[in-house]
């Protein structure tokens, strides 16, 4: 019996209906869908009842490769279609495509990217041809609107995209595979017919390929030796869903393509104007009845004058743009093109591109099957107290509270929704000792269950799923030394001791070769504060800890000696590598490796090197200073006193070494009065906003205590507090009092001020 080749455009309403009509017609022994393969054995499991949108949700990982990647289903996809027409029918089901594990897939994050928008010179001629936009109102054009010789008119469309074009290495795979599963159905059905539903970019190849070859059933490949990979049902959303947001196939609006499917185009396009009215209502934007009855008017307008039977998505779009935006638009209409709404959007037409996407979330039927990670993270938020949710505060210093830190930190590393840190411990050395969370456990949305399925990929429980996500990071991190020491202090909060090591190696090897200050400085801190404390992880004064902070150490201070350049803003991230550098000088002497008497050569060398930033020279200066060097602090400021970089000379001595302002015996304060009283206004405004910054290193109690001194060196009495809150912005009085000056020199050049007090 013959072959009936349908192909299809993904979440195609139109082609939902034929597939379902020609299957309901037919009654085949097979219905042959594109799809993975390895789900076959869990058809039943597909079809239990859930309400879509729903996704297969494929995994796989080896020691080289991480791959994720979803095959969606809504209502009106016509994959989606053809298994419950099939299943209605009495037929055979089968998904013929390779698993998303496959190396066919190793680009691709979604199975149903549409092929015709790899290959896209047909499209775009046929786009010029009937003066569209793009292929999706072409598609609406020439598909979604009329229905009649469909089965026709799509063959001969997919046929004109195919062309001549010769396929990528990945379609040939595929297609090679799925004319597999065709002609061993073909000659197992016998004279009853087959159906075979797939992206119509692949219908002419399969053809052809199925005309000839082998009857075998094909096997389907599993993943290699030393790999795992897998498939699990997911709740999915339009959200996801929808090209507004960023999905790589199908159609955009998938709200209206529903409503497309459920009403036919007049009904959707009826419905969906009440809905944008009322969405804008809500939000306070006017839409009287008056705007009501033209954008239907418009509506009908452009439908006729488009030559369309019933309204298409963009005659509903287009009207109402035209009906509710009374002004020039800043950006092109999102729908005359593909991608995420850009930010800066007009109100209405945001309404409108949300209207059409809709808010609807699939539920999967309970007897579903989940990964063991759901499972398990159901029990450990029952056993440890954290299943009801709410405002949680954890103290770190008991055992309880650090287990229930790290359950909530493995979900926060696995990206579960619904689990916020609002404060907590920074860095291994940060003294804080308490974390506060907010536990979402409610999941109305489904967001929630569809990560866990998803991060069950990782591993069966919170603990394993954590140590395998910490380990994709650090491989994905190669050698950015910022990411790794941000994994390494996850692996700490997670209680993954093993991953710790492994990502502290990566650290180790990845120092030499590190020429990132800012990058180096945050590993060296955060590895710094995990070898000096064990109230985390439990592995203070680690061997290989101790490694990466001397090797960290020693390269931090090289790359800062070779820093040149001409004054410029102070480099926050720099200065606190050095700080960090500074502390594993002071914390480690004695048990590290770390050349105190070399560090101290480096500081003064830069703190004298004319060439170099003044930020640097500051902390160079702040450096030998908290090393113990003698050099007179007040020389030191005064050589720096230059308006232009006295304050990011200072940025550098404050980031090092703030202590030398607030001791009371030093002379640091009396110097900075005397040389900011003595700066003219003009001086001072080219000062300020560096000067501003660099007081910024001190926290609000220690500018308190310079302001009481400041105080106290005039022999004022008043409010310290109260001179830290002026009543204007001092850069703005600054330029006030620079701006009468120039004001009096012009009338002075004028000769315009005689007679003046």
């Amino acid at each position: 019996m013959a072959v009936t080749f349908i192909g299809v455009r993904h979440h195609s309403p139109a082609c939902a209906r034929l597939v379902r009509d020609t299957i309901a017609r037919l009654r085949p022994a097979y219905v042959l869908v594109e799809g993975p393969a390895d789900v076959n054995g869990r058809l039943d499991e597909l079809l239990l009842g859930h309400r879509p949108p729903i996704a297969v949700y494929s995994f796989y990982r080896d020691g080289d490769r991480v791959h994720s990647s979803w095959t969606p289903f809504c209502d009106y996809s016509p994959e989606w279609a053809a298994l419950n027409a099939g299943r209605a029918a009495g037929a055979e089901l089968r998904f013929i495509d390779l698993p998303a594990w496959h190396p066919a897939f190793a680009e691709r994050g979604n199975r149903y990217a549409d092929a015709e928008r790899r290959y896209a010179d047909a499209t775009e001629r046929l786009c010029r041809e009937f003066a569209v936009d793009n292929t999706d109102v072409l598609w609406d054009h020439l598909f979604e609107i009329d229905g009649a010789d469909l089965h026709e008119r799509l063959g001969a469309y997919f046929d004109l995209v195919r062309g001549e074009a010769e396929p990528g290495h990945d379609d040939s795979a595929r297609e090679s595979y799925m004319a597999a599963w065709v002609r061993a159905a073909r000659a197992d059905a016998g004279d009853r017919p087959v159906v075979v539903v797939t992206g119509g970019f692949h219908k002419p190849a399969l053809e052809a390929l199925a005309r000839t070859g082998g009857t075998e059933w094909p096997a389907v490949p599993a993943p290699g030796e030393g790999a795992t990979g897998g498939s699990f049902l997911v709740p999915y959303s339009f959200r996801r869903l929808d090209a507004f947001t960023g999905y790589q196939s199908g159609m955009p609006s998938p709200e209206y393509y529903q409503r497309l499917w459920e009403d036919g185009p007049d009904g959707a396009a009826a419905a969906l104007t009440e809905t944008v009215v009322t969405r804008l209502r809500e939000r306070r934007q006017v839409v009287s009845t008056a705007d009501l009855i033209a954008a239907r008017t418009l509506t009908e307008g452009l439908t006729r004058l488009r030559g369309h039977r019933s309204p298409a998505r963009t005659d509903l779009l287009d009207g109402l743009v035209s009906a509710l935006v009374g002004e020039d638009l800043d950006q092109r209409l999102p729908w005359t093109s593909r991608g995420p709404l850009a930010p800066g959007a007009h109100p209405a037409v945001t309404e409108m591109v949300a209207a059409l996407s809709g808010s609807r979330v699939g539920r999967l039927h309970p007897a579903t099957p989940a990964p063991p990670l759901v499972h398990d993270a159901a029990a450990e938020l029952e056993r440890l107290g954290l299943a009801a949710g709410g405002r949680i505060t954890l103290k770190l210093t008991t055992a309880r509270g650090l287990e229930r830190s790290r359950a909530l930190h493995r979900l926060r590393v696995l990206r579960i929704p619904g689990a916020e840190r609002e404060s907590g411990p920074a860095t291994g050395a940060d003294p804080v000792l308490e974390e506060v969370w907010h536990l979402d456990t409610s999941d109305r949305g489904g967001a929630r269950l569809a990560a866990l399925i998803e991060a069950g990929a990782y591993g069966p429980t919170l603990g394993d799923a954590a140590a395998a996500a910490l380990d994709e990071r650090t491989a994905g991190a190669g050698g950015d030394m910022e990411r790794l020491a941000e994994s390494l202090f996850d692996a700490a909060l997670c209680g993954c001791a093993g991953q710790s090591g492994r990502i502290a190696a990566s650290l180790a090897a990845g120092v030499a070769g590190a020429s990132d200050l800012g990058a180096l400085g945050r590993a060296l801190d955060v590895v710094l504060g995990l070898w000096r404390h064990d109230h985390v992880l439990g592995t203070a004064r680690s061997p290989l800890f101790g490694t990466v902070i001397e090797e960290c150490t020693e390269r931090i201070l090289w790359l800062a000696e070779g820093i040149r350049g001409g004054p410029e803003p102070a480099d926050r991230a720099r200065l606190r590598a050095l700080a960090a550098a500074r502390d594993a000088l002071l914390h480690t002497a004695g048990t590290l490796r770390v050349d105190r008497d070399a560090a101290l050569g480096v500081a003064r060398r830069v703190a004298a090197a004319p060439d170099a930033p003044p930020d640097l020279r500051g902390a160079a200066f702040g450096l030998g200073r908290a090393l113990g060097d003698t050099a007179d602090p007040a020389r030191a400021v005064r050589g720096a006193a230059g308006p232009p970089v006295f304050g990011d000379w200072l940025a550098g001595l404050f980031a090092l070494a703030r202590q030398e302002v607030l001791d009371p015996g030093g002379t640091v304060l009396a110097v900075l009065d005397e040389l900011v009283g003595a700066l003219t206004d003009e001086d001072f405004l080219v000062a300020l906003p560096a000067l501003r910054q660099a007081f910024e290193f001190f926290p609000p109690r220690e500018r308190e205590t310079i302001a009481e001194r400041l105080l106290a060196r005039r022999g004022l009495r008043g409010s310290a507090r109260g001179l830290l809150r002026a009543p204007r912005d001092p850069l703005v009085i600054a330029e006030a009092h620079a701006l009468e000056e120039r004001v009096d020199r012009a009338l002075e050049a004028a000769g315009l001020t005689g007679g003046r007090p």
